[in-house]
Order: structure tokens, then C-alpha cells, then sequence
């Protein structure tokens, strides 16, 4: 057991030593959803970066919940060179939400669930200095969710009749934002 915990402080430290960059997001941030995320280099042109998002809204108008967590592992080619310029990207992730479908929002319905996405992102680094970047991004692809279906008005019971959880899948624009960037 005592091995373990070496191991990941050993793999921590190579991966200080490499381009790593810490990263939140400044516009997610303006809305109380907080999105911070790591990314570091994995090869000559490509990178792995990391991010987590979440709500705990408990509801934006008193009535419709959004509370929600999505954590998003992703490999990048950048085209020119790692952090700076152009990319694309390619993800799969997870998702825990209770919250209001984009088709419901005027009703009295909400989904309590998961889900799983997997997509891609483009994106621009921008340098500012030695230490800091911005990177514009956006994302999206296919999400499968399953969920059960309750009223938010107090109305007991689900409003769907799936034995076990319904399933429904989209594809959406699910990420996007000016992640700012300090390299560690």
C-alpha cells in the first residue's frame, strides 16, 4: 500500500518538470459554475488536458433545478505549436446532473441522472507572457443520459414510466470559454 502513494508523488513530480499548465475558466466563472482544469504535454505536438465543471445551483429562477458536475479528459494535436495557436481535440466524459433539459425548460419537469459524452474541441492558445495563456475553446458531440424524470411543482411520482432509468441522447455544443492559463 505505502507503494502507491510514492508512485503518484513520482508521477506528479515528472510531470512538474514538464509544460504543465493549471487552468480556469473565466467564463463559466462570471456565472458561479466553477471549471478548472490541468493540461500538460505528452508529445512533440500534442497535449492531454483534463477539466472539471460543476453547478450547485440549486435552481437560476426558484423553480428549475442546475446542479450538475462533468469531468472531461481530452488528447490535443496542436497544429503549429503546443500552446500557441490552433487545436482540436478529442474527449470522452462523464456527467451527474439534476437539472432541466433544454427542451423542458417550460414545463414543470426535470431529470435527476448521468450520462456519459464523447466529442471533440477546437480551440485558439493565445500567449501572453512566458507563464500565462488564454485558450478560447469550444466543444461539443454526442450525450447519452440516463435519467428519471420527476415534476418540480411538488406533483408526486416521475413523469415518465421507464422501469429503471429513461435514456436519452443528443448532440449538443455541451463546453466552451476562455480558459485562463498559468504554467506551473
Amino acid at each position: 500500500m505505502k507503494k502507491i502513494p510514492a508512485l503518484l508523488l513520482l508521477l506528479i513530480s515528472i510531470q512538474l518538470q514538464s509544460q504543465t499548465f493549471v487552468k480556469f475558466n473565466g467564463v463559466t466563472a462570471l456565472l458561479a459554475i466553477p471549471n478548472i482544469g490541468i493540461e500538460t504535454s505528452i508529445g512533440e505536438k500534442t497535449t492531454f488536458s483534463a477539466d472539471v465543471m460543476a453547478s450547485f445551483w440549486e435552481s437560476f429562477n426558484g423553480n428549475n433545478p442546475m446542479k450538475f458536475v462533468t469531468i472531461t479528459p481530452e488528447i490535443r494535436y496542436h497544429f503549429k505549436e503546443k500552446y500557441n495557436g490552433f487545436y482540436a481535440g478529442a474527449h470522452v466524459g462523464a456527467d451527474k446532473y439534476e437539472l432541466q433539459k433544454w427542451n423542458y425548460w417550460d414545463t414543470n419537469k426535470y431529470e435527476d441522472g448521468f450520462g456519459y459524452r464523447i466529442g471533440a474541441t477546437v480551440g485558439y492558445n493565445l500567449k501572453l507572457s512566458d507563464k500565462f495563456l488564454l485558450d478560447f475553446f469550444v466543444g461539443g458531440g454526442w450525450h447519452q443520459g440516463f435519467y428519471k424524470g420527476y415534476y418540480n411543482d411538488g406533483t408526486p411520482g416521475r413523469y415518465e414510466k421507464a422501469p429503471n432509468y429513461n435514456k436519452s441522447g443528443e448532440w449538443l455544443p455541451y463546453r466552451g470559454g476562455v480558459m485562463i492559463s498559468y504554467k506551473l
